[in-house]
C-alpha cells in the first residue's frame, strides 16, 4: 500500500505544476530577453548611440541615456538574467521530480541543459551579435525602465559591493568601460580590415597618447637651448638668430637660471632698421611664459593657443630651467616630425648590416620599446641615453657599453657629458642544448667595455 502511494504521487501531474510550467516558459522568456540586452548593449558604444539618436531612431534616446552610465545598466540586467535561470531551472527540477520522481532529476537536467541554453542564451545572444543596434534599441526602453526600480539597483548593488570586498584591491567600483588598450586594438583591427588608412590609425594611437605625455618629453633639453645675454647688442642676436635659424630666442640675466624675457626675430629686424643695433636685446625683448615639466601637453597646447604663444621655458621642480618646449614640439607629437629649411636632417634612427640599431640618445624609451619589440628597464629616465647613463652609474666614455634585458647598449659620439647617438645590439640567446661550463676567467668580461 505505502510503494502503490508512492508511485502515484511521483507519477501523478497536478494543475500546481501546469502553473509551474507556465512560469518556466515566462522566465525562460525574460532569460532570452535580457540574454539580447545584454549581448546588445554590450556591443553598442557611446559613438554609435549617439549617431542613432540623431538619425531618429526609435528607443535613442533612451540608449543614449544607459550608455552614459553603464555601470549602473548592465549590473542590473545581469543580476536579473542570472536569477531567470535560476529560478526556470528550479521550477523545471520541481515538477519533473513531481512528475516522474527519481528519473525527474535527469529529465530536468537535460532540460536545463539543452532547452535554457539554447532559447535563453545562445539564440538571442546569437541574434543580438547579428544586430547589435536593433537589439541594444529594442532593449533599451525595457531595460530602462528596470534600472530605476530602486530595489533591484540596491541589490544588484550590494552584491557588487560584496565581490569587491572579496576580491580587495581587484575590483572595479564603476562597472564596465572601455580602456584606452581597447581602442587602439579597435584602431588596429580597423586599418587591418581596410575600415581605415594606415595614417589615420597612427594618428589615433599619437591622439590617445598625446593625453598621458608631459612637458619634458617634448621639450629641447637646457643643454641644446640658444639663448643670449640681456646685455647683448641688438647687431650681434641678429647674427646668432641667423646662424640658429629660430624666430624666437630665450634672454637671460645672471645665468641660464635666470630667464628674463623673449625675443622675437622680427623685432630684431625692426629695431635695426630703426638704427637701434647698439641697444641691448633687453629693449625690445618680451615676456616668457613659464611651465612645470610635469605639465601635461594637451594642457600646454590648449593655453598656448589661448595666450597666442608659440614658446615656453620649462622649469624644474627647484625653479630653474629645464629646456625650452615651442608649439611646434607639441604638435609634432600627434602628426610627427616637422621639418623645415633650417633644421638639420639626421634620422633618428639608423638601421646598420648585421642588425644593430643605432638610435639619438634622446629617443623617447617607449618609442624604442616599440621600434625593437623589447621591454627595455623604466625608471627615472625618458630617454634611451637616460637608460644608458641609469645602468652605468656614470658618464660613459666613448664605445662603452652595458647589457640590459637581452640587448647592449653602446654609448657612441660622446661629447662631454652628452651621449650623442646609442648603438643596440640583440645579444644571442645561449645555445640550451650546449653543456654548460665554468667561465674562463681570461675571457670572460663584466657588462661594461
Amino acid at each position: 500500500m505505502i510503494e502503490a502511494a508512492t508511485d502515484s504521487s511521483s507519477g501523478s501531474f497536478t494543475t500546481a505544476d501546469a502553473w509551474l510550467l507556465v512560469a518556466v516558459a515566462v522566465f525562460i522568456a525574460l532569460s532570452a530577453f535580457l540574454a539580447l540586452a545584454e549581448t546588445g548593449l554590450t556591443r553598442t558604444s557611446r559613438v554609435k548611440a549617439v549617431a542613432l539618436e540623431e538619425q531618429g531612431k526609435r528607443g535613442a534616446p533612451a540608449l543614449l541615456r544607459l550608455m552614459e552610465h553603464p555601470e549602473r545598466t548592465l549590473n542590473p540586467v545581469l543580476f536579473l538574467l542570472l536569477l531567470c535561470n535560476t529560478v526556470a531551472a528550479t521550477l523545471v527540477g520541481v515538477v519533473a521530480a513531481h512528475a516522474f520522481g527519481p528519473l525527474g532529476v535527469a529529465i530536468a537536467t537535460a532540460f536545463e541543459v539543452v532547452v535554457i541554453f539554447v532559447v535563453a542564451e545562445a539564440m538571442p545572444k546569437t541574434w543580438a551579435v547579428q544586430h547589435s543596434e536593433r537589439a541594444a534599441l529594442i532593449a533599451a526602453p525595457v531595460v530602462s525602465a528596470l534600472v530605476r526600480f530602486p530595489p533591484l539597483r540596491w541589490i544588484s548593488g550590494g552584491l557588487i559591493a560584496v565581490s569587491n570586498f572579496i576580491l580587495p584591491g581587484k575590483g572595479i567600483k564603476q562597472g564596465p568601460y572601455v580602456s584606452e588598450q581597447e581602442l587602439l586594438a579597435m584602431a588596429d583591427a580597423a586599418a587591418q580590415e581596410e575600415v581605415i588608412e594606415r595614417d589615420e590609425r597612427t594618428l589615433i594611437h599619437s591622439i590617445i597618447d598625446f593625453g598621458d605625455t608631459v612637458v619634458r618629453e617634448v621639450m629641447v633639453p637646457r643643454p641644446d637651448m640658444v639663448a643670449v645675454e640681456s646685455t647683448a647688442k641688438i647687431a650681434d642676436v641678429i647674427e646668432i638668430a641667423i646662424a640658429a635659424g629660430f624666430s624666437r630666442i630665450p634672454v637671460y640675466g645672471q645665468g641660464i637660471d635666470d630667464i628674463l624675457g623673449v625675443i622675437f626675430v622680427k623685432d630684431l629686424v625692426k629695431a635695426e632698421r630703426e638704427g637701434r643695433t647698439h641697444d641691448p636685446v633687453s629693449t625690445i625683448m618680451r615676456d616668457a611664459s613659464f611651465v612645470p615639466e610635469t605639465k601635461r601637453v594637451s594642457e600646454l597646447m590648449r593655453e598656448m593657443q589661448a595666450r597666442k604663444s608659440h614658446l615656453a621655458i620649462v622649469v624644474d621642480e627647484y625653479g630653474g630651467t629645464a629646456g625650452l618646449v615651442t608649439l611646434e614640439d607639441v604638435i609634432e607629437e600627434l602628426v610627427g616630425e616637422i621639418e623645415d629649411e633650417y633644421d638639420v636632417a639626421e634620422s633618428p634612427v639608423e638601421r646598420l648590416p648585421g642588425g644593430d640599431v643605432r638610435v639619438t640618445s634622446r629617443m623617447a624609451l617607449d618609442e624604442v620599446n616599440d621600434l625593437l619589440g623589447a621591454s627595455l628597464p623604466e625608471g627615472d629616465w625618458d630617454t634611451v641615453g637616460g637608460l644608458v647613463y641609469g645602468l652605468l652609474g656614470h658618464v660613459p666614455i666613448e664605445g662603452e657599453a652595458v647589457e640590459t634585458d637581452g640587448y647592449r647598449l653602446t654609448a657612441e659620439r660622446v661629447q662631454g657629458r652628452r651621449i650623442g647617438r646609442v648603438r643596440l645590439t640583440k645579444r644571442s640567446p645561449p645555445d640550451a642544448a650546449e653543456p654548460s661550463a665554468e667561465p674562463d676567467p681570461a675571457t670572460s668580461s663584466s657588462k661594461r667595455t
